[in-house]
């Protein structure tokens, strides 16, 4: 895992990761993040499997969204999903180490994309695209007229 200071231009992935309580509830750890790509972990837990025994696709969803949001916030401006697609390739189980790789595929103007692979060990288990966009500097929000 990485401390503050350990990924030379990461820093705003790492405080980004650093604010998220989900992410953290459920075990997830930041092992490197830079700008346009971040590697998050996750330990598969018994309560995360679903009624076939394996882990419900909405964990592995959460976790790839976890690491496209590092990597897309790891530029400065805050930054969120527009939109989101998975692909599950194959099953997880309890006790899995998963790891989640986010890299930036391209950044125009406010936008980007981004594709996150999902992985036990060598094998692939999902494949993610996230759509970024990054917020106005007043938050989007519009302006109060009087």
């Amino acid at each position: 895992m990485i401390s503050a200071g350990d990924t030379p231009g990461g820093g705003h992935g790492r405080d980004y990761f650093a604010a998220d309580p989900t992410a953290r509830s459920l075990g997830i750890a930041l092992m490197g993040t830079g700008p346009g790509w971040a590697t998050l972990r996750m330990s598969v837990r018994a309560d995360m499997v679903n009624g076939h025994g394996t882990v419900h696709g909405g964990y592995l969803f959460l976790l790839a969204d976890s690491a496209f949001a590092c990597a897309c916030n790891s530029h400065g401006p805050v930054t969120v999903a527009a939109g989101a697609d998975i692909d599950f390739v194959r099953p997880a189980h309890e006790g899995d180490v998963l790891t989640a790789t986010a890299r930036e595929r391209t950044r125009l103007g406010r936008g980007g994309i981004y594709d996150v692979t999902v992985m036990r060990g060598d094998d692939v288990l999902a494949e993610f695209r996230g759509r970024s966009r990054a917020l106005r500097s007043d938050g989007g929000r519009p302006t109060p007229t009087r």
